[in-house]
C-alpha cells in the first residue's frame, strides 16, 4: 500500500517483520504439540522457545539464494536455536505455517476493520436520532419525489452499516481457521492431534478437511466481505458528494482552517474525501473479483494465488480501513445546512404533495385514472409555467368541486409525511437523549 493511505493499526499488522512474528508463533506452536507428545524434549523446546527470533536482514540472506522464503525463514531460525533447531517446522510443510498465519493475521485485521466500524455506525446513529425531524426532500431518479427527513436518511445508512458488520462477522468466522495436515493435506508426518492442539493454542478452528492450504473461498469471503463495506460507505459518500453540489447545497463534509480546494478558484470547497471514498470503493470491488479468481486453483494447490495475495491482502485491509477513518471523519465534521434543506423543499413550488392530492381524489370518490390525469394535467401547468402547484389546483373546476378550499390546503403538510418516523426509529437504539432531542 502507498504511504498516502496507511493507517497506523494496519502498517503494523501487516508490516515484513509482523509477517514472520506471527509465522514463528505457528512454529513454536507446533514445537509446544509436539513436545506435548514427546516427540521435542522438553529443554530443547525451552531452548527453542529462548532463542527465536527474527533477523529481517539474515532472512533475506539466505532468500536472495534459496529463494523461498519460507525455508530462508526456517534457516534463519535454525541458526540462531543451534542444535535443537531441527526440531522447527518438524512434519510441516510450507503452507501449514503460511496459512495458519494468515488466518490470525486476517482475524486480527478484521477485528480491527470491526471495532472502526463500531465508531462509524455510533456517529451515524447519534446523527440519525439529531436530525431525526429535520424535513428534506427525498428523491428518486435524481428527481424531487416526496419529503423525508435527513435522519431518515442518516438511518438507512446505519443499517446498512450494521448489515456491513455482520457480514465482517461471518468472514471473521470462515477464515478463522487453521490446518497442520501436510504436503497435500493427508497427515503424512504430522498426525491430525499436531494440528488439534496448534489450533487450540492458536485460538483458531482446526479445519475439517484441507489439502496443501485452506481453501481460498474463505479468503475471498472476507474480500467480498469489505468490498461490500466498500459499496456501502461509497453509498453514504457519493450521497454527500451530490448534497454538496453548487445547485442543491444541504449538506457540506468537513473543510478545515486552511484549505484551499483549487490552485485556480479560491472560492471553491470541494467533496474531496468522499470522492476519494467513491474511488478507493473500486479498487475493493476489484480486489473481491482478484480473490474468487483464486479459489479454482489446480489439484491440491497450486502458486498462482500467492502473489494475488500479497498484493491485496494487505492493500484491501489498508483501504477498508482508512475508508472508515474518513468516513467517520465526514459524518462528524459535515454541516448540515437545515435552510438549505427547506429551500429546496420549495423548489418545486408544491409538486411533492402530489400524491397526497391523487389520494385525496379518490378518497372524495373520483376513479384513480381519472384522478392521476387531473393531478397530472395540473403538475405539467406547473411544471411548464412555473406556478405554485396549489395556485394552478386552485384554479382547475375540476379539483375546487371536490374539495373546500381548507381542506386541499391541509393536504400540503410536510409533518403528514413525518407521522411515522418516531415508529420507524422506535426499531433502532436510542443514543444519549439530549443529543436525540436535539432534533426535534
Amino acid at each position: 500500500m502507498i504511504e498516502r493511505y496507511r493507517t497506523e493499526e494496519m502498517s503494523e499488522l501487516w508490516s515484513h517483520e509482523n509477517h514472520f512474528r506471527i509465522w514463528l508463533e505457528v512454529e513454536l506452536a507446533a514445537c509446544r504439540a509436539w513436545m506435548e507428545e514427546g516427540v521435542i524434549p522438553k529443554e530443547a523446546f525451552e531452548h527453542i522457545v529462548e532463542r527465536s527470533d527474527i533477523d529481517l536482514e539474515r532472512i533475506r540472506e539466505i532468500e536472495d539464494s534459496v529463494h523461498h522464503d519460507m525455508i530462508a525463514f526456517v534457516s534463519s531460525l535454525a541458526e540462531k536455536v543451534g542444535p535443537d533447531g531441527r526440531f522447527i517446522h518438524l512434519g510441516l510443510t510450507s503452507s501449514d505455517v503460511i496459512d495458519t498465519s494468515s488466518s490470525l493475521l486476517i482475524s486480527r485485521s478484521i477485528r480491527v476493520i470491526l471495532e472502526e466500524l463500531k465508531k462509524f455506525t455510533g456517529s451515524i446513529l447519534e446523527k440519525a436520532w439529531k436530525y431525526k425531524f429535520t424535513p428534506c426532500v427525498g428523491r428518486t431518479h435524481g428527481v424531487h419525489a416526496e419529503p423525508v427527513s435527513f435522519g431518515f436518511k442518516l438511518l438507512n445508512w446505519y443499517e446498512e452499516m450494521r448489515r456491513d458488520q455482520s457480514r465482517l462477522e461471518a468472514a471473521l468466522g470462515a477464515v478463522g481457521a487453521g490446518k497442520i495436515s501436510g504436503a497435500v493435506g493427508t497427515y503424512a508426518h504430522c498426525p491430525p492431534s499436531i494440528e488439534e492442539r496448534v489450533c487450540e493454542l492458536l485460538g483458531l478452528e482446526r479445519a475439517r478437511v484441507s489439502t496443501q492450504i485452506l481453501q481460498r473461498d474463505r479468503h475471498a469471503e472476507v474480500i467480498n466481505a469489505l468490498a461490500l463495506l466498500g459499496s456501502g460507505l461509497e453509498r453514504i459518500a457519493q450521497e454527500i458528494r451530490h448534497l454538496q453540489r453548487s445547485e442543491v447545497l444541504e449538506v457540506l463534509e468537513p473543510f478545515s482552517e486552511g484549505q484551499k480546494g483549487s490552485s485556480a478558484m479560491p472560492h471553491k470547497k470541494n467533496p474531496v474525501i468522499c470522492e476519494r471514498i467513491c474511488g478507493m470503493a473500486r479498487l475493493l470491488r476489484g480486489y473481491a473479483i482478484a480473490s474468487m479468481e483464486n479459489i479454482p486453483l489446480w489439484h491440491e494447490r497450486d502458486i498462482s494465488h500467492s502473489s494475488v495475495e500479497r498484493v491485496i491482502w494487505p492493500d484491501a485491509f489498508h483501504i477498508a480501513h482508512y475508508m472508515l477513518k474518513k468516513s467517520i471523519e465526514v459524518i462528524e465534521g459535515m454541516r448540515v445546512l437545515e435552510e438549505g434543506m427547506a429551500r429546496n423543499l420549495e423548489l418545486s413550488k408544491g409538486l411533492v404533495f402530489s400524491q397526497r392530492i391523487l389520494l385525496g381524489l379518490v378518497e372524495k370518490g373520483v376513479t384513480r385514472e381519472d384522478a392521476y390525469a387531473i393531478v397530472q394535467e395540473s403538475a405539467m401547468l406547473c411544471w411548464e409555467k412555473g406556478k405554485p402547484f396549489l395556485e394552478v389546483l386552485g384554479a382547475d373546476p375540476r379539483i375546487m368541486a371536490v374539495f373546500a378550499p381548507d381542506e386541499i390546503e391541509a393536504l400540503f403538510d410536510t409533518g403528514y409525511y413525518l407521522r411515522f418516523i418516531d415508529e420507524v426509529f422506535g426499531r433502532f437504539p436510542k443514543p444519549d437523549k439530549s443529543v436525540a432531542e436535539k432534533g426535534r
